[in-house]
């Protein structure tokens, strides 16, 4: 990881040119509840419906109680057309009821409580606590998972594997904004097939673990 400072200081300047992911938007001006179903709507779903499908939602309820006064067909209607939202739907209202029940309507700020709640993966969980909260998490997406290792940072198969490494690994201080750099560079420039190299202001420091084609 002697490389990270570098790779981090590039990351924080190149970035500044494009969009943040949507869920830090959210985070930016709502709570731990929104960054939570924000969250469940992003899975399979881009940014912008994400974002449009959110600010619907919240427009209709903004926390627990008031999501789980509303019917599914009109949290579907507000939400489509993020993937699988008939699915999201009905999860949303589950999770809400059990957020009542269990944990007196607050959305728990542990990981571990909060992997109990139906639909929420580690990525969920971790973007919560460090979004929501402010505590110390790694969230590791596809983004996340595929430039952590074609950098050569990491070894690993799956993001489950690539977060507990870079747990043992990457400095605690950058992990709040560790996500948000290299989600936004996945989605701008080095994207899953053929990455645009030639513009890529780390590439001294990639070893392009994977890449046989680039731009």
């Amino acid at each position: 990881m002697e490389k990270i400072d570098d790779i981090v200081s590039v990351l924080k300047r190149e970035n500044k040119k494009y969009v943040v992911p949507i869920v830090t938007i959210v985070s930016m001006t709502k709570g731990p509840f929104a960054v939570l179903v924000s969250c469940l709507l992003s899975l399979r779903t881009k940014d912008k419906v994400t974002g449009d499908a959110s600010s619907r939602l919240f427009g209709l309820a903004d926390n627990p109680e008031k999501m789980l006064d509303l019917s599914i067909k009109s949290i579907e209607k507000a939400i489509y057309p993020v993937g699988f939202y008939k699915t999201k739907a009905k999860r949303i209202k589950e999770i809400c009821k059990v957020l009542l029940d269990d944990y007196g309507g607050v959305v728990p700020d542990e990981i571990d409580e909060l992997l109990k709640l139906n639909g929420v993966g580690r990525k969920t969980a971790n973007l919560v606590v460090t979004l929501g909260y402010g505590k110390l998490g790694i969230c590791v997406d596809t983004h996340v998972h595929r430039i952590s290792n074609r950098l050569g940072l990491v070894k690993t198969k799956t993001p489950e594997q690539t977060e507990f490494a870079l747990r043992k690994t990457l400095p605690q201080k950058y992990w709040l904004i560790y996500n948000d750099l290299l989600v936004t560079y996945g989605q701008n420039l080095c994207v899953p097939i053929s990455p645009w190299c030639s513009k890529c202001k780390i590439f001294k420091y990639c070893k392009r673990v994977g890449v046989e084609k680039c731009r």
